[in-house]
């Protein structure tokens, strides 16, 4: 029973692939590549959402020295 179960899902997976494409020679070089990509996506996404909060934190500062700067400059 475990060798026919066995068989049947080697079967199932042989036709999973063929039908995603990735039966081939250059299969494992076509999944080498979206692993590659995708990880450069991934970076690329927390290098831009780093960016954005330095660009958050660089305004709010600089709207806190300037409220500052103009506090001191209006007092007699």
């Amino acid at each position: 029973m475990e060798a026919m179960v066995e068989r049947a899902a080697e079967a199932g997976a042989k036709k999973a692939l063929r039908e995603a494409g990735l039966s081939d020679d250059s299969a494992t070089n076509d999944v080498r590549e979206l692993r590659n990509l995708l990880d450069s996506y991934r970076a690329a996404k927390k290098t831009f959402q780093r960016t954005i909060v330095q660009a958050i934190t660089t305004i709010f500062l600089g709207a806190l020295l300037a409220g500052a700067y103009f506090n001191f400059t209006d007092r007699p």
